[in-house]
């Protein structure tokens, strides 16, 4: 039975706060972009004039990213080299408040970076500057120590696996033991066999080409796919293997039993680069989020009922991913948004802080401004449209946060609020120029203005000053400003409810 609406949501909302592991091959991902309207004098080549220069977290730290934007906690364990690519990683991580403290430096070799050359929305040509050697025997220990070290409070360990060096048999053996001795459950994606250094993950989700590769026979239906699946868990000793093949799906296995989930791909379908870092990220975050909760088998192997849901939601994410161009990452709303016949859209913008700060790290990653505003908006007038329109016009994405009942009694006396909280959040959330709401209970809304870091702040102009505004220090603290916006004249809640008294 596919993945009901409420499930997700439930899924998703038991994510926040969970703690990831990510390790692996860590990448700086470049993209210069531009138009080709013309023919070089020096060789018969054409000319790429750049409009822009972007960057991102690749790898193992796209993974990382994917996971923080569904509201997990998220260390990263990796290696980079010393070099301007390595700060930028830092730079990109920390905006995402990924943890970085456990990222190894060699001194002996570059930052894996891959940068694009884009043109038209077509990637030219990729050029790599890396070294994919296995890392020494000093370096490996580094990496042992640290992902031990990362995996103590830990909720569950991803290992992206690309290739680069990193994933040593040592490193890997170590990874998985520590997952299993806390009995949190692990999760990898491979690449180059053998495999016998993953033996005993709770989750093997290698690719159909790979699976192919291993096992040396085709995979050409749901019966194949079943059959190689099962022969993987057993040969490397995984409690469950989650097979990815392209259009055809997924594919999972589990104590002899198996489950194919169709692919979830649309029309708009745009580009699939980066898809398998979304299932691998979304499926752990979600075996964790059903861990203790209605699975019968908590700890490092879940029953196929949390497996399945894990992986419907994954692929869930993974379509809405293929609609969009480069390894972008997937929201919880947007995951909701991909079942929207039976969430209404006002009600996806009604989230957790946790969700609005992730969606908020999100957009800056992509180079987009985020707007926070705060209020009570009890009786929603003419005056409110006009000031969260000015204020959403200040960005790309406008955050809201909105004073509980409880928190409006405290400034507005015991006869307010007029509308319940619960109403007030889906009328704001109905109106376009809205993206996010957050209930807040606190007497000033300091820590959602921390949890966003938004790049612009609003209050009305009647706040005279800057200084007046709650939270200004920490917005410019980080390169933000503080917006005052005009307000209507003879508009407010107060004299819409004196006026409906007469």
């Amino acid at each position: 039975m596919p993945l009901a609406a409420d499930q997700a949501d439930t899924l998703l909302t038991a994510v926040l706060g969970k703690r990831l592991v990510v390790l692996g091959d860590v990448m700086l991902d470049a993209y210069v972009i531009g138009d080709l309207d013309r023919i070089s004098p020096e060789a018969p080549v054409p000319v790429l004039r750049v409009t822009e220069d972007r960057f991102t977290l690749g790898g193992a730290a796209n993974a990382a990213k994917q996971a923080a934007a569904l509201g997990a906690s998220i260390t990263l364990v990796g290696l980079v080299g010393e070099d301007n690519d390595a700060d930028t990683v830092h730079s990109l991580a920390t905006r995402l408040d990924i943890d970085t403290a456990h990222l190894v430096a060699a001194p002996s070799r570059p930052t894996t970076r891959k940068t694009r050359i884009v043109a038209r929305q077509q990637q030219v040509i990729r050029v790599d500057r890396e070294d994919a050697s296995p890392v020494d025997a000093d370096t490996e220990k580094r990496l042992i120590a640290a992902v031990e070290a990362a995996l103590q409070d830990a909720d569950g360990l991803l290992i992206a696996d690309y290739g680069k060096g990193v994933m040593t048999d040592a490193v890997a053996s170590a990874a998985i033991t520590a997952a299993n001795q806390a009995d949190i459950p692990s999760l990898v994606d491979p690449k180059h066999p053998p495999w016998d250094k993953y033996a005993g993950c709770t989750v093997l989700k290698p690719n159909r080409a790979e699976t192919e590769a291993v096992l040396h026979h085709k995979i050409t239906d749901d019966a194949t796919a079943a059959q190689a699946a099962a022969a993987l868990g057993e040969q490397y000793d995984a409690h469950a293997v989650l097979l990815t093949r392209g259009p055809h799906g997924l594919t999972l296995t589990c104590d002899g039993e198996s489950a194919h989930i169709p692919a979830r791909l649309t029309a708009d379908l745009a580009d699939v680069t980066g898809c398998g870092d979304v299932v691998a990220a979304t499926t752990l975050a979600a075996i964790c989020a059903a861990s203790g909760n209605d699975d019968p088998t908590p700890g490092w192997k879940p029953g196929l009922m949390a497996l399945n849901r894990a992986a419907e939601l994954a692929n869930l994410a993974a379509g809405v991913k293929a609609t969009r161009f480069g390894a972008v990452a997937v929201t919880a709303p947007e995951v909701l948004a991909a079942l929207d016949t039976a969430v209404p859209a006002a009600a996806r913008k009604v989230m957790q802080a946790e969700q609005a700060a992730a969606l908020a790290a999100q957009a800056r990653a992509a180079g987009k401004r985020v707007v926070f505003t705060n209020g009570c908006f009890d009786i929603l007038h003419a005056g409110h449209v006009h000031y969260l329109h000015a204020s959403r016009q200040l960005g790309d994405l406008l955050v809201l946060g909105l004073n509980t009942d409880a928190s409006v009694q405290k400034l507005k006396g015991p006869n307010r609020p007029v509308q319940s909280e619960q109403d007030r959040a889906r009328i704001l959330a109905s109106l376009a120029d809205v993206d996010a709401v957050v209930l807040f209970d606190d007497d000033t809304p300091l820590e959602l203005i921390r949890a966003v870091r938004p790049d612009v702040l609003t209050k009305g102009a009647d706040y005279q000053t800057k200084e007046n505004v709650v939270g200004w220090q920490d917005v410019e603290s980080h390169g933000g400003r503080v917006e005052l916006i005009d307000l209507v004249e003879g508009r407010s809640t107060t004299r819409v409810i004196e006026k409906s008294n007469t």
